[in-house]
């Protein structure tokens, strides 16, 4: 698949929850390729940082060439603050669509999971799904794009606190209400996934994970983000699996967590 490299206007940014930023950007090629389950990686304007940082895609407006990027701001000073004092008007560099997304063209009852970050994939995808979807999200405290997700499927939520929806966590909602599935989509933490892939293995339901892994360069050179696989990589012949090139979605039995 084609990845392109640009300067892209941004059209507008709010705070939709305490350190979570959702950014629309202007793409003249980007859009017109990006999949739900792919990402971008941003680069900012202070040299001193080099890498650029990956970030999923939220939503896609290929009609107007634009893209919505949903991220948390990880601590004062990082590119990702840097990202959020962005502007109407602005301009930033921007590769992608980057990675393999979630595969779309399935037609049975489905369960859409996201904890945290892990959340905005899940707009898209919604989005492009053609079945019957019960969205599972799973937050801190503090929820964000519900009202969003509301538009495309029946959303269940789950809060560490039990501020909203379920005290605990997306599986405990999941039981809680009593869902069902024939097959799942999730993106988010580490041990929530691996929580998610036993549960479809005791199903014996088909599971697509979205990882999230450190990434440097976000093309698959570097090996700086593999994970664990089941059979050997062509690339590195061994057992793993670039996240940012192979990825970030796989089968869950592809990979380890």
């Amino acid at each position: 698949m084609a990845k392109y490299k640009e300067r892209s206007a941004v059209i507008s940014q709010e705070e939709i929850a305490k350190d979570i930023y959702s950014l629309w950007i202007e793409t003249a090629q980007i859009a017109r390729e990006a999949k739900a389950g792919q990402f971008v990686s941003l680069y900012t304007a202070d040299g001193g940082k080099l890498l650029p940082r990956p970030i999923s895609i939220c939503e896609i407006c290929r009609e107007e060439s634009k893209l919505r990027l949903v991220y948390r701001v990880t601590g004062k000073g990082t590119g990702t603050e840097l990202f959020s004092r962005l502007k109407e008007g602005d301009e930033i560099s921007v590769m992608g669509p980057l990675g393999n997304g979630f595969p779309t063209d399935r037609r049975e009852k489905a369960f859409l999971i996201g904890g945290g970050i892990g959340i905005p994939p899940m707009l898209e995808l919604a989005k492009e799904l053609d079945c019957e979807k019960q969205i599972v999200v799973g937050y801190r405290d503090e929820c964000f794009l519900r009202e969003d997700l509301e538009r495309y499927g029946t959303v269940y939520t789950a809060t560490e606190d039990g501020s909203a929806g379920v005290r605990g966590n997306v599986l405990d909602a999941v039981r809680e209400n009593g869902l069902n599935a024939e097959v799942i989509y999730a993106c988010g933490p580490k041990p929530m996934l691996r929580a998610i892939k036993n549960y479809a293995q005791e199903k014996d339901i088909p599971c697509y994970l979205s990882l999230e892994e450190r990434m440097a360069c976000g093309i698959g050179a570097c090996l700086a983000c593999v994970c664990n696989s089941a059979e050997r990589d062509a690339h590195s012949n061994v057992k793993n699996k670039r996240v940012c090139k192979d990825g970030p979605v796989f089968l869950a039995s592809e990979v380890e967590i």
